[in-house]
């Protein structure tokens, strides 16, 4: 990505060019919300505390600090997801330098081609745009629901509420991807260990349901809200979120304790990946009994399915997990099916009881039969949640 920087041209920015920073305030709502000059120098107060000092670099006085041209520069901003930017506009600071000596950098010493390197620029830029909205929006819920604002004025008050908790909020973000990068690495030799002792390896047990030898052997899950259709109807908007975030909240709380994790959430579905059969079964089983034992929700199906999987930028392709997201409409509300290769290897497990279903045609699959599954002996998963 180090290329010829002699293409960097215009007049050098001296001093902070603080009227040049975009509050993108031709748009009416954040116009009503930061018009004022009091809310237009908090905004730019925490832009200062967020990207390191005042924005005083244009991209072409970026890109040429970074000692890279402009386009290599680009190829970076849009991994990041950065908007296009005019030659005027004055956007960056020396963080956004050092973002792009450290990304380059990679490349440069020759420790991942440019594609990695660019596809690891994007899942930060993804996963944290997901993130703040979350953070946000929570921030501002809490402050209207437990402090009597309205919507408008908590957005105000999150000027004056962000500062303090950037520190927090940093620590937490960092601690968490360390632990969530360390729990990868554990999975990388993960081995299941059966009840009676013998253990259970990625390759066993495992079939390839499509015939592509995708290479990792892995449980894959859906819970799926029924009756969500004709709900988002009746309910207004905040309802409707509320409803959803309290499935998503449980969801997460079920997975997690069963040791899988969260793929995505669409709506009114939830996606899951276990390392192990019992355990996405045992997930699969909690999942819908609290669902269906919490009043405020309806009830949710669940379809899981073992076998092999092709995982790719957080998320998991291949017939595998195109089989378990079918199966969820053959399933009974409340209830959890699998198919019948995932039925033979839970079977003999005390845990759980196995029914065959009618034999169904599944598009892209033909013939399928599905087999329920309900709680056999042991304890339930769920009486861990809190």
């Amino acid at each position: 990505m180090a290329d010829d920087p002699s293409e960097h041209t215009g007049p050098p920015v001296t001093g902070p060019q603080t009227e040049q920073l975009n509050l993108n305030l031709h748009n009416p709502v954040q116009s009503n919300l930061y018009g004022s000059e009091e809310s237009q120098a908090a905004v730019r107060h925490l832009d200062s505390l967020l990207l390191g000092s005042q924005r005083n670099l244009r991209r072409r006085e970026a890109a040429r600090d970074a000692e890279l041209s402009t386009a290599s520069a680009r190829k970076i901003w849009r991994a990041l997801g950065f908007p296009n930017l005019s030659d005027d506009e004055v956007y960056f600071t020396g963080e956004d330098v050092r973002a792009l000596r450290v990304v380059s950098g990679l490349v440069q010493g020759g420790r991942l081609s440019e594609e990695a390197a660019l596809s690891l620029a994007r899942s930060v830029a993804q996963l944290t745009d997901r993130m703040v909205v979350w953070q946000v929006e929570a921030l501002v819920e809490d402050m209207v629901a437990h402090q009597g604002m309205t919507d408008a004025r908590a957005r105000r008050e999150l000027l004056s509420v962000l500062p303090d908790l950037l520190e927090p909020l940093e620590h937490l973000l960092d601690y968490a991807w360390r632990r969530q990068l360390s729990a990868a690495v554990q999975r990388l030799a993960m081995r299941g260990e059966r009840p009676d002792g013998t253990t259970l390896t990625l390759h066993d047990a495992a079939p390839d349901v499509g015939g592509s030898a995708l290479p990792l052997a892995r449980g894959v899950g859906f819970a799926d809200l029924v009756s969500y259709t004709s709900l988002s109807r009746r309910m207004n908007e905040r309802t409707l979120a509320n409803l959803v975030q309290r499935f998503e909240k449980r969801c997460a709380e079920v997975i997690s304790i069963g040791g899988g994790r969260v793929i995505k959430t669409i709506g009114d579905e939830v996606m899951f990946l276990s390392e192990t059969p019992e355990g996405g079964a045992q997930i699969s089983l909690a999942l819908a009994r609290i669902i269906r034992e919490d009043e405020l929700l309806p009830q949710a199906r669940v379809a899981f399915v073992w076998g092999r999987v092709l995982p790719r930028l957080g998320d998991l392709y291949g017939p595998t997990v195109n089989l378990a997201s079918r199966l969820v409409a053959l399933t009974d509300p409340g209830g959890v099916v699998v198919d019948e290769s995932t039925a033979r290897v839970l079977a003999g497990d005390e845990r759980f009881v196995l029914e065959p279903q009618a034999t169904c045609n599944v598009r892209g699959f033909g013939d399928v039969r599905p087999v329920a599954i309900t709680q056999g002996h042991g304890p339930l998963l769920e009486d861990e949640v809190e």
